[in-house]
């Protein structure tokens, strides 16, 4: 079944609750399409790793709009971590991802305001089975042979266990696949790692 072309785009249709109508409270979100923003860049040869630091490819272009905003963020930008390319911009991100979802006819978008007041945006996946679609991915990157494993489904699994995404695997299904999350998570090269600590950074942050 065809499903959208970039890791943040799936990201983000895994992370919506089909139950719910909605991304959960406390998703982190911002986090996980950040990095499957620079994992397709990174997978896509457009970013490569320099001393734990990501930089620009000359002489690739760009295509996603999304991919290209983020990529003209680090070129012009002086060296830095990929954990600090994680924290930066992400409700731009998401909602830049969001609108993309929407325009490309995966998703239906619908402003309304929270109690009235606060505007947001409702988002509707319009074909279920494509979340199903995803989720079924991750299954099989867990149990198939990893040289079987495509390296996008490699990272988006590595995304959804570094970003916690319980909606997906749980923490039990995190312990009980220790070992083949960090063989998917070493296809990933920088980002899954990079995830990680932004998103632990946060926690000690908000827990201090």
């Amino acid at each position: 079944m065809t499903v959208p072309g970039s890791l943040a785009q799936r990201i983000f249709l895994l992370a919506h609750d089909p139950d719910k109508g909605r991304v959960r409270v406390g998703t982190n979100l911002g986090a996980m399409v950040r990095a499957a923003a620079l994992a397709d860049l990174y997978l896509q040869g457009h970013l490569t790793d320099e001393r734990g630091r990501a930089a620009t490819v000359a002489g690739r272009s760009c295509t996603d709009p999304v991919l290209t905003t983020v990529l003209a963020e680090i070129a012009g930008s002086r060296p830095r971590k990929w954990q600090s390319w994680v924290d930066r911009r992400q409700h731009a991100t998401v909602g830049a991802v969001r609108a993309q979802l929407g325009a490309d006819g995966w998703a239906r978008l619908e402003p309304y305001r929270i109690l009235g007041i606060f505007p947001s945006v409702r988002v509707t996946p319009r074909d279920p089975r494509v979340r199903k679609e995803l989720a079924g991915r991750v299954r099989a990157a867990l149990k198939e042979p990893i040289n079987r494993v495509d390296p996008a489904d490699a990272v988006l699994v590595a995304i959804v266990a570094a970003g916690q995404l319980s909606l997906v695997l749980d923490r039990r299904g995190r312990r009980d696949a220790r070992k083949r999350l960090q063989e998917l998570t070493d296809i990933s090269g920088p980002i899954g790692p990079a995830l990680r600590k932004s998103i632990e950074a946060s926690a000690a942050a908000a827990a201090g």
